[in-house]
């Protein structure tokens, strides 16, 4: 009989189902309970408490948070259902703790990459929000420590979770439609001004200002409001195509069965309509060169026009003259995927498939079982595959957005006619522009006297996850931060 080594082992074992063989913090059978924590749940993190709360065989059993209210709420909400939980404040506390199998994070973003990266090296496995990073760099030690430490790590980018979906996306890969054209997603998602400070505000009282902070500078509060406004500055979020765009871009990278970063990227956008301590931008569109197809991604945050109350719904036009249209009239977001092919479009958020003449000829059912049941699946199985999600994929996803704001954030004020110039030869991203340009118009923006911001384009080493050629020194400062210490993501996870 052949011997084995171990090597050969692990490597039967990976291409037998990527399954990870190992122990849990205590050995368990396949029904003993999988024990919960949550970290950051002032917002989305609520979302994950609900849905543990709806598995069986899950205990919610410890919560996290820098804010002491929001803790105390926690414990009392748990309390008030015949739960008792472990409260902390400070994460590094709570993952000493043996009795924690899993880890949900919704923490702002700046914070997502340390909690995984820990929680991974105390052996927890982890269900992180998006955007999974803050930069690239981030992501991609998250990958690093989920493979060192053997841990089932999920990005929560739900829309992999939907049965419907899927189908589509397999309708659209089987060539029904003929080849992708452009895959076009878009979020529509109003924001009003976040209001401008004259000095250092308070913060609030309840809040750990310092574990707040972490990874990010540890500066005096320069906007109203500590919470959720922290989307729109640089230190701790990533602007509405970090906030929403990483659903969207990855559906739009699984659509093309892309595996790696676009050759290129470039954006456009500005922060328009308000003069605000926010620095991201509320009218964007990232263009990410892929082959055969290229995505372009869109952001708007001011309403169908000014005064409305309505979004804007999607409607573009090919270059053949084929309207395309997602979403309806509402003061709801309108947000989504539109995959252009040569006999048609699949809205993908409508879940329809339509033909060049704009006739519906295919529908798919929506079904979706949530993010933290696949989580919980994988976490009982060991099995990558049970993940919809895996860390990777959410890492691939994250840094688009990234990418696309590395470039605006490099980009210079331009006019209208050098903007022009730049995308003339290619007219699925001149005809974007023109809606670009329509939208900010009816919304009382004259882009002569506001000139939207043109990024350079860049060019994308998948393999090194590094940009290369002109703009490249400064770009690549970009993928990664100055950490505080002790909060500093580590080189060697």
């Amino acid at each position: 009989m052949k011997h084995v080594t171990r090597r050969d082992f692990m490597k039967s074992s990976m291409a037998a189902g990527l399954s990870l063989a190992l122990p849990f913090s205590r050995v368990r059978g396949a029904n003993d309970d999988i024990r919960a924590a949550v970290v950051g749940f002032r917002g989305h993190g609520r979302t994950h408490i609900n849905a543990y709360l709806k598995i069986p065989g899950v205990r919610v059993v410890a919560l996290c948070d820098a804010d002491k209210d929001i803790l105390a709420r926690g414990v009392k909400e748990s309390k008030a259902r015949n739960q008792k939980v472990d409260a902390y404040s400070d994460v590094r506390k709570l993952l000493e703790n043996k009795d924690i199998d899993v880890v949900s994070t919704a923490t702002p973003n700046h914070w997502h990459a340390l909690v995984t990266v820990w929680s991974c090296q105390a052996g927890k496995d982890v269900c992180v929000e998006k955007p999974v990073s803050h930069n690239i760099f981030e992501g991609r030690k998250m990958v690093e420590a989920a493979r060192k430490y053997n841990r089932i790590v999920q990005a929560d980018l739900d829309l992999r979770s939907n049965e419907g979906l899927t189908e589509a996306v397999r309708y659209i890969q089987q060539g029904q439609l003929g080849n992708i054209v452009v895959v076009r997603g878009f979020c529509y998602k109003r924001r009003s001004s976040m209001g401008k400070v004259s000095g250092p505000q308070k913060v609030p009282e309840s809040v750990d200002y310092n574990l707040w902070c972490g990874p990010a500078p540890f500066g005096p509060l320069m906007r109203k409001n500590l919470h959720y406004d922290w989307h729109w500055v640089w230190a701790t979020g990533c602007g509405e195509i970090g906030n929403n765009g990483p659903h969207q871009l990855d559906v739009c990278r699984w659509v093309l069965g892309q595996s790696k970063l676009p050759k290129r990227v470039m954006s456009i956008g500005g922060r328009f309509g308000y003069e605000d301590d926010g620095q991201t931008p509320n009218t964007q569109i990232a263009i990410f060169d892929y082959e055969p197809a290229p995505i372009i991604y869109e952001v708007r945050g001011l309403p169908a026009m000014k005064g409305d109350s309505n979004m804007d719904i999607y409607r573009a036009v090919s270059t053949s003259g084929v309207v395309m249209r997602s979403g309806r009239p509402s003061p709801s977001p309108n947000t989504g995927v539109v995959v252009q092919c040569q006999d048609g479009y699949v809205d993908l958020t409508g879940l329809a498939a339509y033909n060049n003449n704009g006739e519906e000829i295919k529908r798919f059912k929506s079904s979706s079982p949530g993010p933290q049941a696949s989580f919980i699946k994988a976490v009982r199985s060991r099995k990558i595959a049970d993940i919809r999600t895996d860390i990777l994929e959410g890492h691939l996803s994250t840094s688009l957005c990234h990418m696309g704001n590395i470039s605006y954030r490099i980009g210079t004020e331009s006019p209208n006619e050098q903007i022009r110039e730049v995308i003339r030869g290619d007219k699925d991203t001149l005809e974007a522009f023109e809606r670009f340009q329509d939208h900010l118009s009816a919304n009382g923006v004259n882009l002569n006297k506001a000139p939207a911001v043109l990024g350079p384009w860049l060019r994308m080493n998948s393999k090194k996850e590094r940009f290369f050629g002109k703009f490249s020194r400064r770009a690549n400062k970009l993928l990664t931060r100055d950490y505080r210490k002790p909060f500093i993501v580590p080189e060697q996870v």
